[in-house]
């Protein structure tokens, strides 16, 4: 796979885990590709934490990159009922507990379900955003990443790099499988075909629990 199909991949997989009717907030890069994978019958409404709630599709007729973006800054767009709400009520949406799912990138996880998804030291950063109180205030918290960098695991026994926070995610969604953080560490429920269950564990440094349902990602 190349890194697009293994972007569409992964966010193909993601969509399955949202129902109709979800809030859903959408970090920036892969994520903001998984409304385009939901099936016809599954409608989300889409969170972004600068404040909108029902994000919709960017196209010609409706682009206005100057007052309207996403939190990353790209520009964005409010389908039909959609709404403009300040910081305020946005976070507060977030920190009552009413956004359904979150789906951020990570630069790393640990077997703890912690996450580092926001700084490189000594590298120039954007800074947080709303990660940290989506992180700790959504009801269901996907990470969407790829399984390694250059090589390198991305999903530790410890994270390296500054915590966003701490044992906060529930599910890791790779191009190489599908991982539940459980008390006990992560369980490998699905696995992608192209891989063996060895050379998953290989490019894994937390020890992996192989689900005895293990089945193939579809």
């Amino acid at each position: 796979m190349d890194k697009a199909q293994i972007k569409a991949f992964i966010a193909a997989r993601v969509a399955k885990e949202l129902k109709d009717g979800d809030v859903v907030n959408l970090g920036i890069g892969l994520p903001t590709l998984v409304p385009n994978y939901l099936p016809e019958d599954v409608h989300v409404i889409l969170h972004s934490e600068n404040g909108t709630i029902g994000a919709g599709t960017v196209n010609d007729e409706n682009r206005d990159p100057i007052h309207v973006v996403d939190a990353g800054g790209s520009p964005s767009a409010v389908a039909y009922g959609g709404c403009f709400i300040d910081s305020s009520v946005s976070f507060g949406l977030v920190r009552g507990g009413h956004v359904d799912a979150t789906i951020l990138g990570g630069l790393e996880v640990d077997e703890e379900g912690s996450l580092s998804n926001w700084i490189i030291p000594g590298k120039k950063m954007p800074g947080m955003g709303g990660a940290m109180d989506l992180l700790v205030g959504a009801k269901n918290v996907i990470v969407a990443m790829e399984h390694t960098a250059k090589g390198n695991p991305k999903i530790l026994k410890k994270c390296k790099l500054p915590y966003t926070a701490v044992k906060c995610v529930t599910k890791i969604i790779t191009e190489m499988g599908v991982m539940v953080v459980t008390p006990d560490g992560l369980l490998l429920t699905e696995y992608n075909p192209e891989f063996t269950v060895e050379q998953i564990q290989a490019a894994t440094e937390a020890q992996l629990i192989i689900s005895p349902e293990l089945k193939p990602m579809v």
